[in-house]
């Protein structure tokens, strides 16, 4: 339903861009993707493919966009977002991208997801000039505005979560066996080279290490090997699909590590009840925003406004989907960065401004968790706390901690 919603709703921001296409570069002072009355946005997300459990972000960004040009707009001006499926493959996001730049002539991408998606058109966005904000992945290289100055990530780096994890086992298990299953991407690169950065000379305890790719029906037989290897240390970094069919395998085969599952894939809604809740209860996690299933968060001001947001804008949304959580945070950060523009809507005062944030907090980040950035410094967000699941929600336990990064 909600992707039959998003279709018509595209449809027809469309139609309006037959009427803006040529007047955004009659607007003097504005980039391509502007007038006075329009902020054009592209992005690509997989509604459909491999990893269409994320779409909801996408859906969830339309849907705070309408909520934004329901108040006015920014600055007077409403946002037309323009979001294409590009199921999760390379190829086709090329495709897309080269039609929302060349075509659409949108202002900027924002939130475009994915690891290798994203990998296939940075060169090509870079060239162009045009930013691609706020990457819906956390691999490093996306922080990286000497060579890649129209790109910004989001989210924590894949290697910061990852190394906050390594701390965790040589704390409480410093003699533990380590199983480490990854997607084999750049994204699973990253967080496997976190894990053994921040184990250090401790890495050796990694005593089992598998990959899988993203068309992989399962990762069944992967999980079975792993076992078979006598760790009790799992530690899982996976596609949401895979996240449940890991979960599903580790209790079916009677195995009892430590099971630690990347931050990516630890919605309530979307991969553990279909893994079933019991199956996941003890995992152990990370976040940097907060559970709409913990009930600690029932009076907070900024989870009420999320929920105000779900029931007026999405009220067919699923509350216990963290990525509505995900799509919600990162609309909100970009609606600041264009409100702080004015009135200078060019594409290198978006970067400027999205460049100099100084511990911005959103309505759902947990506390003391907030977003800063800098010239040199294009992580928005570089901090994350433990959680583990007790078979209803996660709760977050220990101190905010960061994972230093290396190249």
């Amino acid at each position: 339903m909600q992707k039959q919603v998003f279709a018509g709703w595209c449809a027809a921001v469309s139609l309006s861009l037959v009427v803006a296409s040529g007047a955004a570069k009659a607007e003097q002072g504005y980039d391509v993707g502007v007038t006075d009355k329009e902020i054009k946005i592209g992005s690509f997300m997989p509604y459909s493919g491999p990893a269409s459990s994320y779409s909801v972000i996408g859906l969830t960004e339309a849907a705070y966009f309408r909520k934004i040009n329901d108040e006015g707009g920014i600055n007077g001006r409403k946002i037309n977002f323009i979001s294409y499926d590009d199921a999760f493959s390379p190829p086709k996001t090329v495709e897309q991208a080269r039609k929302l730049v060349e075509s659409d002539e949108v202002f900027f991408l924002f939130n475009p997801l994915g690891t290798a998606s994203n990998s296939a058109v940075q060169k090509y966005l870079n060239a162009k000039k045009v930013p691609q904000l706020l990457v819906g992945s956390g691999a490093t290289k996306w922080g990286d505005p000497k060579h890649f100055p129209w790109t910004m990530g989001w989210q924590p780096s894949y290697q910061s979560e990852a190394r906050i994890y390594a701390k965790f086992i040589l704390d409480q298990h410093p003699n533990g066996k380590i199983a480490v299953i990854a997607i084999n991407d750049d994204a699973g690169k990253d967080w496997v080279k976190g894990l053994r950065d921040g184990l250090g000379d401790k890495a050796a305890m990694i005593v089992a290490e598998t990959k899988f790719e993203s068309t992989d029906p399962t990762v069944d037989s992967q999980i079975v090997a792993l076992k078979a290897s006598g760790a009790d240390v799992f530690v899982g970094f996976l596609s949401p699909k895979t996240a449940a069919q890991a979960i599903r395998k580790v209790a079916e085969i009677g195995w009892k590590p430590t099971f630690i599952l990347n931050n990516p894939s630890t919605s309530v809604g979307a991969i553990l009840k279909p893994a079933g809740l019991e199956n996941a209860r003890d995992i152990i996690s990370t976040a940097y925003t907060k559970d709409p299933t913990d009930k600690i968060w029932s009076d907070d001001p900024g989870m009420k406004a999320w929920v105000a947001f779900m029931d007026s804008y999405m009220p067919e949304g699923d509350k216990t989907n963290a990525n509505t959580v995900y799509g919600y945070s990162a609309a909100q950060l970009v609606v600041e960065i264009l409100r702080r523009c004015g009135n200078d809507l060019t594409r290198t005062n978006l970067m400027k401004q999205a460049a100099s944030l100084d511990h911005v907090k959103l309505d759902m980040l947990l506390p003391g968790i907030e977003v800063t950035t800098a010239p040199n410094d294009f992580y928005p967000i570089e901090q994350m706390q433990l959680m583990r699941f007790d078979g209803e929600s996660w709760h977050t336990f220990g101190d905010v901690m960061q994972g230093e990064v290396g190249r």
